[in-house]
């Protein structure tokens, strides 16, 4: 029987104690908050689960959950099929493949504080391109005053951030499909329609399925964009559960309530992220399938 090396533990010795420190303690830290009254720093007092039926019953939570869950399913409506049409309109190969790959990318090298600043002076009606435009053309557009018109301008900001990583990861899938799928569809006379439908869809599943998932889980935490935009409003038309969570730790300084909030808001993400993956677990058994028979 051959020996096994014990030693070969303390490689991953490092990544335990940085999870450890930058996840487990943390984490821990929120669970312990969770349950008490936290009076002053001396006094504390256990509370059990009080602070969790509290945020279940809080309506203000109630509306910034279907708000978010709105927000991403729509981000998710217009980011993927925008990201695939952009992905099947860039060129294959040659010195414009590269150009446009560079060009395509420049949105997702900005950083989320400096999006919002951004948008926040596209938009002004004063000095903005967007929001002058909008002026000029009889659009009574106001990102500050309009609740509406609030939601569509972090909606649009976030598809002109974020539609280009679903489009390279597509770019990435469509470059995978070797030459004789396409030599075999003109062979049969296939339209682009059918191509698309029969040959580039399903070979640009799993990539789609990884760009489903990066997408809703991070438009699922949203917050400095809008913060920056917005600051949530107007009213609370912007407010997501990343900025309700802040308001309640920070703002009103309840530990207790957003500690209990937070755990709820940690189970949500996670609950989605594993109906996400077996999602994908399913359509790769499903690929693998198809291409056995």
């Amino acid at each position: 029987m051959k020996p096994v090396n014990q030693k070969a533990w303390l490689l991953v010795l490092p990544v335990v104690l940085c999870v450890a420190f930058s996840a487990i303690l943390p984490l821990m830290t929120v669970v312990n908050y969770s349950v008490q009254d936290i009076i002053s720093p001396e006094r504390r007092v256990f509370v059990g689960t009080e602070w969790f039926m509290n945020v279940m019953r809080d309506a203000d939570l109630h509306e910034a959950l279907l708000r978010q869950i709105t927000f991403s399913l729509a981000v998710l409506l217009v980011e993927i099929p925008l990201g695939i049409l952009l992905a099947l309109a860039m060129p294959a190969e040659g010195w414009k493949a590269s150009l446009v790959l560079v060009v395509v990318a420049l949105s997702l090298l900005i950083p989320w504080n400096v999006v919002g600043t951004i948008w926040q002076i596209y938009g002004r009606a004063d000095i903005g391109l967007l929001g002058a435009a909008l002026q000029k053309m009889g659009i009574n557009y106001s990102y500050t005053g309009n609740s509406t018109d609030a939601w569509l301008t972090v909606l649009v900001m976030d598809v002109w951030h974020w539609t280009p990583l679903v489009a390279l990861l597509c770019y990435a899938g469509l470059r995978s499909i070797p030459d004789a799928y396409y030599q075999a569809a003109r062979i049969d006379g296939a339209s682009k329609l059918a191509v698309f439908r029969f040959i580039q869809l399903p070979k640009m599943r799993g990539v789609l399925m990884i760009a489903v998932l990066l997408r809703f889980m991070d438009s699922f935490m949203i917050y400095t964009e809008p913060f920056v935009l917005t600051g949530g409003g107007p009213g609370n038309a912007t407010t997501f559960l990343s900025q309700y969570l802040t308001q309640k730790a920070v703002g009103q300084f309840d530990l207790g309530p957003a500690a209990a909030f937070s755990l709820i808001y940690f189970l949500i993400i996670l609950l989605l992220c594993f109906i996400l993956y077996n999602w994908m677990q399913r359509v790769g058994t499903a690929d693998k399938l198809e291409v056995a028979e």
